[in-house]
């Protein structure tokens, strides 16, 4: 069987990572092992990590007859892929009883072939805000510098700068520092959700770790207005998000976000005022497209309110108020989105994607922002108790009939600035009120 495909990887005990000429990269899908295609390559992109997984053996498949063989030289290598990127395919791998539950990475199929690594992945954003060349170390410290100067007194500088920017190394806050792009506001230390794969808090018997620490305080107004009234009035193209990593939901801190948006609008109608939420209160969204709410990001893992449900474990709200949140924002002429979780094999099911076309047709949805999704395989599917025995699109299938179907529908990555929203309503001939 003549075939283009790279070759498997694995890892050894000391972590170098070799190739296997006898065996060619799989891919998974849900809980099988698949055969690639050549166009679900590319080059794997700048700025992506490499891991190798203990306690996983890697699946390939053999060049000649097809067969699917597993390699017993090391370790499964996987591929956490730079962002603006989505997985087609995770890394195919036997997992071992003893092997640890992996820590919160997406872990997608790699290989090598010709001197390159390839992953199973395609860009799904242009935009290049969070590329690793972009980010210059000293820039962002005299940034930090000037902010803590002006702003001595103020705790959200400082969680921004000693926690997000220099210890996290997180995107948003270092474009911040560097007076760009979007601007990161966490104001919630606490959440109703009490999701599997939480990145700021996981309880003490569970087997892995957040990876950072979630805020400690609560914001006041002011602080929240000095930051977001000088990055909206100074930065190009800006954007301000309510709602981040280091923080819980951001709903449960509802009345200071309105008043903070009515106090930043007083100073500047410039810029888009963003909310990356869980969508769990639409009586709150709709205070706060009141306010000048401009656009709303909602996560969710699936489509399908049981599966949603079984990630998310909602307090005191369910599946269909985050469909209620996504339809207040599109009355008021704002921009809705999704961060929607890719987990090739459970995104790409044929019942998942029934599930996304009646969620896009009953919102109005604007946009649809592919992330991957950072968790152990195994771990989410045991977890939500997924047997996946329905058919399964693949993904790059499911981007072309969602695009087919809906062609004024939005795909990327990151929360667009004004002149990007602007620019797609007006291609679709929808309204813009809430977009000034």
């Amino acid at each position: 069987m003549s075939t283009p495909l790279p070759y498997l990887l694995y890892a050894t005990e000391s972590g170098d990572i070799r190739e296997d000429r006898q065996l060619l990269m799989a891919g998974r899908s849900g809980w099988d092992a698949v055969m690639l295609s050549a166009d679900d390559l590319m080059p794997l992109p700048e700025g992506s990590d490499l891991f190798f997984l203990p306690g996983r053996q890697p699946i390939g498949f053999h060049p000649e007859t097809g067969t699917m063989r597993v390699c017993d030289k090391g370790y499964a290598v996987a591929a956490h892929v730079a962002p603006a990127h989505t997985l087609f395919y995770l890394s195919a791998f036997v997992r071992q009883p003893e092997a640890p539950t992996l820590p919160l990475y997406a872990y997608g199929a790699v290989g090598w072939k010709r001197g390159r690594f390839y992953v199973a992945a395609t860009r799904i954003d242009a935009d290049r805000r969070q590329e690793p060349s972009g980010f210059d170390r000293k820039a962002i410290e005299r940034g930090i510098h000037r902010w803590r100067n002006a702003h001595p007194a103020n705790r959200l500088v400082m969680h921004l700068a000693e926690n997000c920017a220099m210890r996290y190394c997180c995107p948003a806050a270092r474009n911040f520092f560097l007076g760009r792009y979007e601007a990161p506001l966490p104001v919630s230390a606490g959440c109703n959700s009490n999701c599997i794969g939480c990145i700021s808090f996981q309880p003490e018997q569970e087997s892995v770790r957040p990876s950072q620490e979630r805020l400690t305080f609560k914001p006041t107004v002011d602080e929240v207005v000095s930051i977001a009234v000088a990055h909206l009035q100074s930065a190009p193209r800006p954007v301000v998000s309510f709602g981040q990593g280091c923080e819980g939901e951001p709903l449960l801190m509802w009345e200071l976000i309105r008043e903070s948006i009515k106090k930043i609008r007083q100073h500047t109608r410039r810029g888009i005022i963003n909310l990356n939420t869980n969508g769990s209160l639409p009586h709150a969204v709709d205070q706060l497209c009141r306010a000048g709410l401009n656009s709303i990001r909602v996560s969710m893992n699936s489509a399908q309110p049981e599966l949603y449900e079984a990630y998310y474990r909602p307090n005191n709200y369910s599946f269909h108020h985050l469909v209620e949140t996504l339809k207040t924002v599109r009355h008021y002429g704002g921009w809705s989105s999704i961060n929607y979780f890719v987990f090739p094999g459970v995104t790409d099911s044929v019942a998942e994607y029934e599930a996304l076309r009646r969620l896009i047709r009953a919102t109005g949805l604007n946009m649809i922002q592919w992330r991957n999704f950072n968790i152990d395989p195994d771990w989410y599917l045991e977890k939500v108790n997924y047997s996946g025995t329905g058919p399964v699109l693949g993904m790059r299938q499911l981007l072309q009939r969602i695009r087919s179907e809906f062609p004024t529908l939005a795909f990327g990555y990151f929360n667009p600035p004004a002149v990007v929203i602007r620019r797609h309503l007006s291609q679709a001939g929808q309204y813009a009120d809430a977009i000034s």
